[in-house]
Protein backbone atom coordinates (compact mmCIF):
# COMPACT_ATOMS: atom_id res chain seq x y z
CA UNK A 1 0.00 0.00 0.00
CA UNK A 2 2.97 2.67 0.12
CA UNK A 3 2.47 4.43 3.06
CA UNK A 4 5.18 7.22 1.90
CA UNK A 5 3.70 7.84 -1.44
CA UNK A 6 0.16 8.79 0.61
CA UNK A 7 2.14 12.00 1.59
CA UNK A 8 1.31 13.30 -2.27
CA UNK A 9 -2.52 13.01 -0.58
CA UNK A 10 -1.73 16.45 1.58
CA UNK A 11 -2.86 18.26 -1.61
CA UNK A 12 -6.31 17.56 -0.47
CA UNK A 13 -5.50 20.32 1.41
CA UNK A 14 -4.91 23.12 -0.28
CA UNK A 15 -8.36 24.17 -0.56
CA UNK A 16 -8.31 24.43 3.07
CA UNK A 17 -4.79 26.21 3.80
CA UNK A 18 -5.68 28.58 0.81
CA UNK A 19 -9.07 29.85 1.54
CA UNK A 20 -8.14 30.03 4.91
CA UNK A 21 -10.19 28.11 6.59
CA UNK A 22 -7.27 26.07 8.05
CA UNK A 23 -8.63 27.02 11.55
CA UNK A 24 -12.04 26.65 11.27
CA UNK A 25 -12.92 23.33 12.66
CA UNK A 26 -16.38 22.56 10.59
CA UNK A 27 -14.07 22.53 7.43
CA UNK A 28 -10.91 20.81 8.91
CA UNK A 29 -12.50 17.69 10.25
CA UNK A 30 -13.94 16.43 6.46
CA UNK A 31 -10.49 17.34 5.13
CA UNK A 32 -8.77 15.19 7.68
CA UNK A 33 -11.56 12.23 6.77
CA UNK A 34 -11.33 13.25 3.44
CA UNK A 35 -7.10 12.62 3.22
CA UNK A 36 -7.70 9.34 5.41
CA UNK A 37 -10.10 7.81 2.99
CA UNK A 38 -8.23 9.24 0.32
CA UNK A 39 -5.21 7.04 1.51
CA UNK A 40 -7.32 3.95 1.47
CA UNK A 41 -7.83 4.31 -1.68
CA UNK A 42 -4.50 5.23 -2.85
CA UNK A 43 -3.35 1.91 -1.14
CA UNK A 44 -5.91 0.06 -3.22
CA UNK A 45 -4.28 1.44 -6.12
CA UNK A 46 -1.12 0.71 -5.35
CA UNK A 47 -1.84 -2.78 -4.69
CA UNK A 48 -3.97 -3.16 -7.85
CA UNK A 49 -1.17 -1.79 -9.79
CA UNK A 50 1.56 -4.15 -8.14
CA UNK A 51 -0.62 -7.15 -8.96
CA UNK A 52 -0.85 -6.24 -12.44
CA UNK A 53 3.20 -5.48 -13.22
CA UNK A 54 4.54 -8.54 -10.57
CA UNK A 55 6.42 -10.07 -13.11
CA UNK A 56 7.85 -7.05 -14.54
CA UNK A 57 8.92 -5.72 -10.74
CA UNK A 58 10.24 -9.04 -10.43
CA UNK A 59 13.05 -8.25 -13.12
CA UNK A 60 13.19 -4.26 -11.87
CA UNK A 61 16.23 -3.88 -9.55
CA UNK A 62 14.71 -1.91 -6.81
CA UNK A 63 11.08 -2.93 -7.55
CA UNK A 64 11.72 -6.60 -7.46
CA UNK A 65 11.81 -6.29 -3.63
CA UNK A 66 8.04 -4.80 -2.95
CA UNK A 67 6.24 -7.69 -0.84
CA UNK A 68 4.07 -8.98 -3.57
CA UNK A 69 7.72 -9.54 -6.24
CA UNK A 70 9.28 -10.62 -3.76
CA UNK A 71 6.74 -13.51 -2.82
CA UNK A 72 6.46 -12.19 0.65
CA UNK A 73 2.60 -11.06 0.86
CA UNK A 74 0.32 -13.65 -0.87
CA UNK A 75 -0.98 -12.47 -4.06
CA UNK A 76 -4.66 -13.85 -2.01
CA UNK A 77 -4.09 -11.75 0.97
CA UNK A 78 -3.44 -8.70 -1.46
CA UNK A 79 -6.71 -9.22 -3.20
CA UNK A 80 -8.51 -9.69 -0.13
CA UNK A 81 -7.54 -6.61 1.37
CA UNK A 82 -8.12 -4.59 -1.81
CA UNK A 83 -11.70 -5.82 -1.58
CA UNK A 84 -12.25 -4.93 1.89
CA UNK A 85 -10.82 -1.46 1.79
CA UNK A 86 -12.64 -0.70 -1.08
CA UNK A 87 -15.81 -1.89 0.41
CA UNK A 88 -14.69 0.50 3.63
CA UNK A 89 -14.05 3.45 1.60
CA UNK A 90 -16.70 4.38 -0.98
CA UNK A 91 -19.18 4.18 1.61
CA UNK A 92 -17.73 6.58 4.05
CA UNK A 93 -16.51 8.73 1.13
CA UNK A 94 -20.47 8.68 -0.04
CA UNK A 95 -21.56 9.64 3.81
CA UNK A 96 -18.94 12.48 3.71
CA UNK A 97 -20.26 14.04 0.53
CA UNK A 98 -21.57 13.04 -2.47
CA UNK A 99 -19.39 15.26 -4.75
CA UNK A 100 -15.94 13.98 -2.65
CA UNK A 101 -17.62 10.60 -3.84
CA UNK A 102 -17.75 11.10 -7.42
CA UNK A 103 -14.34 12.58 -7.60
CA UNK A 104 -13.09 9.82 -5.56
CA UNK A 105 -14.29 7.10 -7.76
CA UNK A 106 -13.29 9.38 -10.86
CA UNK A 107 -9.52 8.90 -9.23
CA UNK A 108 -10.15 5.30 -8.60
CA UNK A 109 -11.52 4.33 -12.36
CA UNK A 110 -8.50 6.70 -13.77
CA UNK A 111 -5.68 5.04 -11.92
CA UNK A 112 -7.94 1.14 -13.06
CA UNK A 113 -7.35 3.07 -16.55
CA UNK A 114 -3.66 3.82 -15.70
CA UNK A 115 -2.49 0.93 -14.41
CA UNK A 116 -4.08 -0.90 -17.56
CA UNK A 117 -3.63 1.18 -20.70
CA UNK A 118 -2.30 4.68 -20.06
CA UNK A 119 0.78 3.97 -18.30
CA UNK A 120 2.27 2.55 -21.45
CA UNK A 121 1.43 5.53 -23.80
CA UNK A 122 4.54 8.16 -23.45
CA UNK A 123 3.10 11.82 -22.28
CA UNK A 124 -0.40 10.34 -21.68
CA UNK A 125 0.95 8.60 -18.70
CA UNK A 126 2.49 11.57 -17.08
CA UNK A 127 -0.54 13.77 -17.93
CA UNK A 128 -2.68 11.29 -16.30
CA UNK A 129 -0.32 11.14 -13.13
CA UNK A 130 -0.76 15.47 -13.25
CA UNK A 131 -4.57 14.11 -13.72
CA UNK A 132 -4.68 12.58 -10.57
CA UNK A 133 -3.19 15.05 -8.33
CA UNK A 134 -5.69 17.73 -9.71
CA UNK A 135 -8.41 15.30 -8.74
CA UNK A 136 -6.77 15.09 -5.12
CA UNK A 137 -7.28 18.79 -4.62
CA UNK A 138 -10.58 18.98 -6.24
CA UNK A 139 -11.42 16.55 -3.91
CA UNK A 140 -10.46 19.11 -1.39
CA UNK A 141 -12.31 21.84 -2.96
CA UNK A 142 -15.83 19.84 -2.67
CA UNK A 143 -15.74 18.87 0.95
CA UNK A 144 -15.72 22.56 2.06
CA UNK A 145 -17.46 26.15 1.27
CA UNK A 146 -14.69 27.56 -0.76
CA UNK A 147 -14.98 31.10 -0.54
CA UNK A 148 -11.56 32.34 -2.03
CA UNK A 149 -10.19 29.36 -3.83
CA UNK A 150 -8.11 30.80 -6.55
CA UNK A 151 -8.28 28.76 -9.80
CA UNK A 152 -4.31 29.56 -11.03
CA UNK A 153 -3.98 26.53 -7.39
CA UNK A 154 -5.42 23.77 -10.68
CA UNK A 155 -2.55 25.29 -13.42
CA UNK A 156 0.22 25.34 -10.42
CA UNK A 157 -0.62 21.52 -9.54
CA UNK A 158 -0.93 19.96 -13.23
CA UNK A 159 2.43 21.36 -13.91
CA UNK A 160 3.76 20.94 -11.09
CA UNK A 161 2.73 16.85 -11.01
CA UNK A 162 4.39 16.89 -14.95
CA UNK A 163 7.48 18.36 -13.71
CA UNK A 164 7.51 15.92 -11.10
CA UNK A 165 6.05 13.14 -13.55
CA UNK A 166 8.74 13.93 -16.26
CA UNK A 167 11.28 13.75 -13.53
CA UNK A 168 10.30 10.35 -12.62
CA UNK A 169 10.66 9.03 -16.15
CA UNK A 170 14.12 10.67 -16.74
CA UNK A 171 15.60 9.17 -13.29
CA UNK A 172 14.51 5.80 -14.41
CA UNK A 173 15.48 5.94 -18.23
CA UNK A 174 18.61 6.78 -16.60
CA UNK A 175 18.78 3.97 -14.25
CA UNK A 176 17.52 1.32 -16.33
CA UNK A 177 19.69 2.56 -19.46
CA UNK A 178 19.43 -0.76 -21.86
CA UNK A 179 16.73 -2.73 -20.20
CA UNK A 180 14.43 0.21 -19.56
CA UNK A 181 11.76 -1.21 -21.94
CA UNK A 182 12.20 -5.04 -19.89
CA UNK A 183 11.21 -2.93 -16.93
CA UNK A 184 8.35 -0.27 -17.99
CA UNK A 185 7.20 -0.24 -21.81
CA UNK A 186 6.79 3.07 -21.95
CA UNK A 187 10.07 4.12 -21.39
CA UNK A 188 10.68 2.68 -24.66
CA UNK A 189 8.59 6.02 -26.17
CA UNK A 190 11.60 8.52 -24.41
CA UNK A 191 14.82 9.88 -24.56
CA UNK A 192 16.93 11.45 -22.24
CA UNK A 193 17.37 15.11 -24.38
CA UNK A 194 13.48 14.48 -25.26
CA UNK A 195 12.30 14.35 -21.68
CA UNK A 196 15.06 17.09 -20.69
CA UNK A 197 13.10 19.92 -22.85
CA UNK A 198 9.92 18.59 -21.67
CA UNK A 199 11.42 19.42 -18.12
CA UNK A 200 13.10 22.29 -18.81
CA UNK A 201 9.43 23.75 -20.48
CA UNK A 202 7.27 22.38 -17.88
CA UNK A 203 9.72 23.89 -15.11
CA UNK A 204 9.58 27.22 -16.18
CA UNK A 205 5.81 27.64 -16.54
CA UNK A 206 5.42 26.41 -13.32
CA UNK A 207 7.57 29.30 -11.60
CA UNK A 208 5.79 31.86 -14.18
CA UNK A 209 2.60 30.26 -13.27
CA UNK A 210 2.61 30.03 -9.84
CA UNK A 211 4.04 33.78 -9.88
CA UNK A 212 1.14 34.97 -11.43
CA UNK A 213 -0.83 33.45 -8.56
CA UNK A 214 1.27 35.11 -5.90
CA UNK A 215 0.05 38.56 -7.25
CA UNK A 216 -3.07 38.40 -9.25
CA UNK A 217 -5.06 35.79 -7.36
CA UNK A 218 -7.69 37.33 -5.63
CA UNK A 219 -7.63 36.14 -2.32
CA UNK A 220 -4.26 36.97 -1.46
CA UNK A 221 -3.24 39.73 0.77
CA UNK A 222 -3.88 42.69 -0.26
CA UNK A 223 0.22 44.04 -0.21
CA UNK A 224 1.45 41.16 -2.64
CA UNK A 225 3.48 39.84 0.11
CA UNK A 226 2.91 36.32 -1.42
CA UNK A 227 5.23 37.06 -3.73
CA UNK A 228 8.15 36.40 -1.01
CA UNK A 229 7.34 32.93 -1.55
CA UNK A 230 8.49 32.71 -5.52
CA UNK A 231 12.27 32.14 -4.35
CA UNK A 232 11.13 29.06 -1.95
CA UNK A 233 9.70 27.59 -5.41
CA UNK A 234 12.05 28.48 -7.90
CA UNK A 235 15.00 26.72 -5.26
CA UNK A 236 12.59 24.19 -4.82
CA UNK A 237 12.28 23.03 -8.56
CA UNK A 238 16.57 23.46 -9.30
CA UNK A 239 17.04 21.61 -6.10
CA UNK A 240 14.53 18.69 -7.63
CA UNK A 241 16.44 19.15 -11.54
CA UNK A 242 20.13 19.13 -9.58
CA UNK A 243 18.56 15.70 -7.66
CA UNK A 244 17.56 14.23 -11.02
CA UNK A 245 20.15 15.46 -13.38
CA UNK A 246 23.64 15.49 -11.39
CA UNK A 247 22.57 13.09 -8.24
CA UNK A 248 20.74 10.17 -10.56
CA UNK A 249 17.90 10.31 -8.04
CA UNK A 250 14.16 11.11 -8.42
CA UNK A 251 12.70 7.84 -9.10
CA UNK A 252 10.72 8.24 -6.70
CA UNK A 253 9.71 11.38 -5.18
CA UNK A 254 8.54 11.32 -2.68
CA UNK A 255 11.59 9.12 -1.12
CA UNK A 256 13.09 12.56 -1.80
CA UNK A 257 10.92 14.27 0.82
CA UNK A 258 11.74 11.84 3.46
CA UNK A 259 15.65 11.82 2.75
CA UNK A 260 17.05 15.20 1.09
CA UNK A 261 17.02 17.83 3.13
CA UNK A 262 17.72 20.90 1.49
CA UNK A 263 14.22 19.91 -0.01
CA UNK A 264 12.90 19.46 3.46
CA UNK A 265 13.91 22.78 4.41
CA UNK A 266 12.71 24.41 1.92
CA UNK A 267 9.21 22.53 1.56
CA UNK A 268 9.43 23.96 5.47
CA UNK A 269 9.92 27.54 4.90
CA UNK A 270 7.66 27.29 1.84
CA UNK A 271 4.90 25.82 4.03
CA UNK A 272 5.71 28.50 6.68
CA UNK A 273 5.92 31.36 4.73
CA UNK A 274 2.41 30.46 3.25
CA UNK A 275 0.97 30.26 6.90
CA UNK A 276 2.25 33.67 8.22
CA UNK A 277 1.15 35.56 5.30
CA UNK A 278 -2.54 33.83 5.09
CA UNK A 279 -3.05 33.86 8.97
CA UNK A 280 -1.12 36.42 10.45
CA UNK A 281 -1.69 39.61 7.62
Amino acid sequence: MRPKQWVKNIVIFAALIFDRQLTKVSSLLPTLAGFFLFCFITGVVYIINDLADLEADRKHPKKRFRPLAAGVLPVRVAQAVAIILLLLAFPLAYWLSREFAAVAGVYFLLNLAYSKWLKHIPLIDVLSIAAGFVLRVIAGVVLIEVERFSPWLYVVTTLGALYLGFGKRRAELALLAGDANAHRRVLNGYTLPFLDQLITIVSSTTIIAYSLYTFSAPNLPPNHTMMLTIPFVIYGIFRYLYLVQVEHKGGAPEDLAFTDHPLQLVILLWGLAVLIIFYLD
